[in-house]
């Protein structure tokens, strides 16, 4: 049995409008790069631990950021909301949320005093 997470085909065919088109050289196979972006974000990894069936982390890493930084992924959650037949609520399951190590002791003050 396999842990990975795959998006299963109807999924990418409601994503595909929302893709940016390609330019030049063909994308790297969309439905392999946008499952290991899920899974990473699902499972709290670094960028460089994704399981290699997923590819290259590095692949992994600039979809993700040149898409976010065209507010691709922006687009794809407005789209899929106006889809939906109720779109008034919409919400984003974050009941996994790490904090940086030093998080706990931002509010100590020099010598280990409460502020």
């Amino acid at each position: 049995m396999s842990n990975l997470y795959w998006l299963p085909e109807a999924q990418m065919q409601r994503l595909r409008p929302f893709f940016p088109k390609s330019r030049g050289r063909a994308r790297v196979d969309d439905r392999r790069v946008l499952s290991g972006i899920i899974f990473i974000n699902r499972n709290g990894l670094r960028w460089r631990d994704p399981p290699a069936a997923y590819g290259p982390h590095k692949t992994l890493y600039n979809r993700w950021k040149r898409w976010s930084d065209k507010g691709v992924f922006a687009r794809i959650m407005m789209g899929l909301a106006e889809q939906a037949p109720d779109n008034k609520i919409i919400s984003i399951d974050a009941t996994y949320l790490k904090a940086h190590r030093t998080a706990s002791s931002l509010r100590l003050k020099k010598g280990g005093k409460d502020a």
